[in-house]
């Protein structure tokens, strides 16, 4: 998605006064938040600052049309996802999930660019299924940088049970040995 810029090739500025108008620099217009819903939807980057301390509020503003899509029904966030971001809070990973939330979102993007492609007659015979199985991968690799032992489980259970076979065969060998 190409992001339009404002004519001198910086971000849009929206300026947010006290009174929670929004004013929009390049249109000269005040605008709402569902008019910044829609420049989100169609690429346009901008920033929001406070018009009287010049602070970066672009966050809070962002978080804010999120909370008015959801509270109007249109619910994207489930709740258990939500009770797992709010838990990781102050958690030692914290710092981490920006980034992985990031990477997740662009390959769920460019699954979504795939998918489209498939049904247009881009990709193999099968193209579902090829982006199930990367799809589950990606989930299991990413899980693996949270959840010690999620990623390649499997090879690890196949390993502790050779392990244990070994283990039962030294001892039936000491046993015949006594």
């Amino acid at each position: 998605m190409a992001k339009a810029k404002a004519a001198d090739g910086e971000a849009v500025t929206i300026k947010k006064y006290a009174n929670r108008r929004l004013y929009d620099t390049e249109r000269s217009c005040y605008i709402t938040l569902e008019d910044l819903g829609t420049m989100v939807r169609d690429g346009r980057d901008f920033r929001v600052v406070d018009a009287k301390s010049g602070e970066d509020i672009t966050h809070n503003v962002l978080t804010q049309i999120i909370m008015d899509e959801e509270t109007r029904g249109e619910t994207l966030l489930p709740v258990n996802f939500l009770r797992h971001l709010i838990g990781m809070y102050g958690d030692k990973m914290q710092s981490m999930v920006p980034q992985y939330l990031e990477a997740s979102m662009a390959t769920f993007r460019k699954n979504q660019q795939d998918v489209r492609a498939a049904f247009e007659g881009a990709l193999g015979a099968n193209p579902l299924a090829e982006l199930t199985r990367r799809n589950f991968e990606m989930f299991q690799q990413a899980a693996g940088a949270f959840i010690p032992g999620a990623a390649g489980s499997k090879a690890k259970d196949d390993e502790i049970e050779a392990l244990k076979a070994e283990v039962a065969a030294l001892k039936a060998e000491l046993a015949k040995k006594k």
